[in-house]
C-alpha cells in the first residue's frame, strides 16, 4: 500500500518524469497534489501498470487531484543541457503549471535542484512508495505516450507507436536505415554498439 503523504500538514506535490532513457522525443514530467484523504488501491508506479490501467487511472487522478500539471523539455533542450538537467527542468515546469502552489515537493529519484524556496525530499523508487509520486508517474507516462503516438504518424518507420522512443533493436535499425529525425536526441548513442556513423 502506497503512503498518502510524507508531511500530513503540508500541501505536497509529487513529481516524476517519463522518457529519460529514450533516444527520441521530449522528456515529460508531472506534478500532482492529491487531497490528504485520497486513496486508490490500484495506483502504483506506472511501470507496474498496463496501458489500459494507466489511462483509466489518469481519469481518476485528473478528477480527484487538488491540482496537476505537465512539464515538457524538447529534444533540442536535452541536447543543450543534458538529460539529468532536462528531467529536473521538466519537473520545475510542471510545478510552474500547478494552479495551486504546493508547500513541499516529493521528487522521484535521488537528484533534484531546488525549486524557488520550496523544500523538497528525493525518494528513490518513490513512484512505488507515495501516492502523489505514483500519480505523477502515470500522468507523465500517458501524456508522453500520447505525444509519441503523434510523432509516429509523422515518422512511422521508427516504430514509436510501440517503443515510444526507447532504444529497441527495431528503433535502432530504423535509425541506421533512415537516419535521425528532428526528434532524435543528437547527444545520445543512437546506434548503440554498431560501427555505423550518422550524418546529421
Amino acid at each position: 500500500m502506497l503512503l498518502p503523504y510524507l508531511h500530513k500538514d503540508l500541501l505536497e506535490a509529487g513529481c516524476d518524469e517519463a522518457g529519460r532513457g529514450c533516444l527520441a522525443g521530449a522528456v515529460f514530467a508531472s506534478a500532482v497534489i492529491l487531497p490528504p484523504a485520497f486513496r486508490c488501491e490500484e495506483l502504483n508506479d506506472s511501470k507496474q501498470l498496463t496501458e489500459r490501467q494507466r489511462y483509466a487511472l489518469r481519469e481518476v487522478i485528473e478528477r480527484e487531484a487538488v491540482a496537476w500539471a505537465i512539464g515538457v523539455v524538447s529534444p533540442a533542450e536535452i541536447d543543450k543541457i543534458n538529460i539529468l538537467n532536462a528531467s529536473i527542468l521538466a519537473m520545475h515546469r510542471a510545478v510552474d503549471g500547478l494552479k495551486v502552489r504546493p508547500e513541499y515537493l516529493l521528487i522521484d529519484g535521488n537528484r533534484f535542484k531546488p525549486y524557488q524556496n520550496l523544500l523538497h525530499t528525493t525518494v528513490v523508487k518513490g513512484d512505488g512508495k507515495y501516492l502523489s509520486i505514483a500519480a505523477a508517474s502515470v500522468l507523465a507516462k500517458t501524456y508522453r505516450d500520447d505525444y509519441m503516438m503523434r510523432l509516429h504518424e509523422e515518422f512511422p518507420a521508427y516504430d514509436w507507436n510501440h517503443n515510444k522512443g526507447y532504444p529497441t533493436p527495431k528503433h535502432r535499425a530504423a535509425i541506421a536505415a533512415h537516419g535521425a529525425t528532428p526528434y532524435h536526441r543528437r547527444t545520445f548513442n543512437l546506434l548503440g554498439d554498431t560501427q555505423l556513423s550518422l550524418d546529421f
